[in-house]
């Protein structure tokens, strides 16, 4: 009975990890501006066909 008590404290342990660090990447995706993800945007489209960004 007692390792059963182990197992469900190691996945309340593993849902609350995971929330974490779902929360840290929203955060960290939220802290850029709508221009910023624009220029980040052109930025990969241009490297991955090789085409200039609009803004050069």
């Amino acid at each position: 009975m007692r390792w059963l008590k182990v197992l469900g404290l190691a996945g309340f342990v593993g849902i609350a990890a995971t929330g974490v660090v779902i929360a840290r990447a929203e955060r960290r995706r939220r802290a850029y501006t709508p221009d910023q993800i624009r220029e980040r945007l052109h930025a990969r489209v241009a490297e991955v066909s090789g085409a200039p960004t609009a803004r050069e």
